[in-house]
């Protein structure tokens, strides 16, 4: 059975103070910056080309909110010599322009694609958006040399190749610069799960017969965006019949007496985010609902216990069991379940854990990653499961937790 946890991970608050030292964003910033630099001239590419919001918001420092996510008309270049270009979203660029000095005014620019092909290719915004891209390459004199581009729609890439510019894959050099954390950047991530700590405390005194998911799911918004977050990206509430196998989604259905149901809450605090899950059984919890928590904590305990620098992904998930030890038919049917992910602007960063993958690709863990480790396990009354999740920094001295809300045994919420 896991220890409580404990953590010297500070997180000290939303707002900066004065009287402490806090988040510094001058050298977040900076160090982004040089993280990208340094990915960059590591790689083959004269520059990046960005269309991924978080990628970004990584080198620019610049968000204009979840809305635009998906819509692909946002896009930085990082050259090898030069500082960010920025193309945003109409008035966006005039508005950072006046406030996000740290990009030069030139930097900041009125951008347009095509919104998702809603404006057609042959309207030419994507054969303006090429000309102006390979204008700034040249200019930094990479003009000839291979573009990293991490996601796109296919007309961008065809305008570009038009003009001559060879097109490489630019998402792993990004992943590159971001897969170790800075100092600022694990306070942000610590801040983030300790928001998720209260929300937990919440949904443990609301859990009770006759309340809804979806209700749960509103509850755990409304609170988030009270306590400072600047998006909630998802939150799953799985219970009762739900709950094996995963369905990875909140439905309607009532909460029952009896019911195992367990929550991942997905948001984020300056761009950083979380992923964590736990379990809980409704007023009273059956011996199968316990041994299912009970073998989950086991396999989490065992890979928390590998952590450190030096040790491959492969080595943790060979603790956890195979597919067809608990119910799939093969590893990518059962992948996401025993699981492991980095965390940072985006929910799914280096390393990722899974048997899928992991044994024959594994990476090494470095001091300073921060990622989620994640396990399943469906319970023999053939409806229930357990659902654990920690979010974890690598250090020298050994593995720090960010998640606190107790998960040391099946929280009985409101028992009877």
């Amino acid at each position: 059975m896991a220890e409580f946890a404990v953590t010297s991970i500070p997180a000290p608050g939303v707002s900066n103070v004065d009287f402490e030292e806090r988040v510094s964003f001058d050298r977040l910033r900076a160090h982004r910056r040089e993280r990208a630099r340094q990915a960059l001239e590591a790689s083959e590419l004269g520059a990046v080309l960005c269309f991924d919001m978080n990628n970004i918001r990584y080198l620019t420092s610049t968000n204009i909110g979840e809305w635009a996510r998906d819509k692909l008309m946002r896009f930085a270049v990082l050259t090898r010599a030069g500082d960010p270009v920025l193309w945003d979203f109409g008035s966006a660029a005039k508005a950072h322009r006046l406030h996000s000095p740290w990009l030069a005014p030139e930097s900041s620019r009125a951008g347009m694609t095509g919104l998702r092909g809603s404006v057609a290719p042959d309207a030419g915004f994507f054969a303006r958006a090429a000309r102006e891209i390979k204008a700034v390459l040249d200019d930094a004199g990479v003009g000839n040399e291979p573009l990293g581009m991490d996601i796109t729609e296919l007309p961008m890439l065809f305008e570009l190749q038009a003009l001559g510019v060879e097109v490489r894959d630019g998402q792993q050099t990004m992943l590159d610069a971001r897969e170790v954390k800075s100092p600022d950047e694990i306070m942000l991530l610590s801040q983030a799960a300790s928001m998720v700590d209260g929300v937990y405390q919440m949904v443990s005194e609301v859990l009770k017969p006759g309340i809804r998911e979806n209700e749960i799911v509103a509850l755990v918004n409304k609170r988030l965006y009270e306590m400072g977050s600047d998006d909630v990206e998802g939150v799953n509430a799985i219970s009762g019949e739900r709950c094996s196998p995963h369905p990875h989604i909140f439905a309607d259905r009532l909460i029952r007496p009896g019911d195992q149901a367990y929550f991942d809450i997905i948001h984020s605090f300056n761009g950083y985010r979380t992923c964590y899950y736990r379990t809980f059984s409704v007023g009273r919890a059956t011996q199968s609902q316990r041994d299912a928590y009970t073998r989950a904590r086991e396999w989490m305990d065992a890979a928390i216990a590998l952590v450190k620098p030096g040790v491959a992904t492969d080595e943790v998930v060979r603790v956890w069991p195979r597919a067809e030890e608990f119910g799939f038919t093969d590893e990518m049917e059962a992948f996401g379940l025993q699981f492991g992910h980095g965390l940072g602007l985006a929910l799914h960063e280096r390393p990722i854990f899974s048997r899928l993958n992991s044994l024959e690709h594994p990476i090494e863990l470095k001091e300073g990653m921060v990622f989620a480790l994640e396990t399943y396990c469906p319970a023999d009354d053939g409806h229930s499961a357990a659902r654990i999740e920690e979010e974890i920094v690598v250090t020298a001295d050994g593995p720090q937790l960010l998640t606190l809300f107790p998960a040391e045994e099946l929280f009985v919420a409101n028992a009877y």
